[in-house]
């Protein structure tokens, strides 16, 4: 049990919030890369990225593993967001700051989302399986995962080039 939910339950409730997370951030990307403050969008995001990182930490484990430590680093990347966008107002040098802390959460999410997708879809199972505990492998999984990075590397330059706000409020 995890928040008086069963572990079924509970998965279910991080994964509605991750996805969330990650269509929301989408949406925020389109919006910097069209240099469109998206202030409610951009909250979501923000709040169910932190949302999907503190609900990783709930989960039952007995040792430090990969997962937590991307779960710490996004908290980290996402504090700063927060500070450049709500505290400092993307003024400067915080615009790019929140492009870039923004963006990195956003493909931390996508890139634990290519994970679970080849754990717990047969079909990408089988092109790439896993030994627990170890993550996917082989060059399939290597070719998705180097994709989905290059494409997130494009568009953080691309926002950073194009997203010049008049204020966001």
């Amino acid at each position: 049990m995890v928040l008086g939910l069963s572990l079924p339950a509970f998965t279910m409730v991080h994964v509605i919030i991750s996805l969330i997370a990650i269509v929301a951030g989408f949406i925020v990307m389109s919006g910097l890369l069209g240099s469109k403050p998206m202030p409610g969008l951009t909250a979501i995001f923000l709040l169910f990225t932190i949302l999907t990182s503190v609900t990783g930490f709930l989960f039952p484990f007995k040792e430090l593993l990969p997962s937590h430590m991307i779960g710490i680093l996004s908290l980290v990347l996402l504090a700063i967001a927060c500070i450049a966008l709500y505290g400092m107002k993307l003024a400067g040098v915080w615009r790019p700051v929140y492009i870039v802390t923004a963006m990195v959460s956003l493909y931390f999410n996508v890139f634990v989302l290519v994970i679970q997708s080849f754990l717990k879809i047969p079909a990408l199972a089988a092109l790439a399986p896993a030994v627990p505990p170890a993550p996917p492998s082989g060059p399939v999984f290597a070719v998705v995962q180097g994709i989905v990075l290059v494409f997130f590397v494009v568009v953080t330059i691309g926002a950073w080039r194009r997203f010049k706000p008049m204020a966001f409020a």
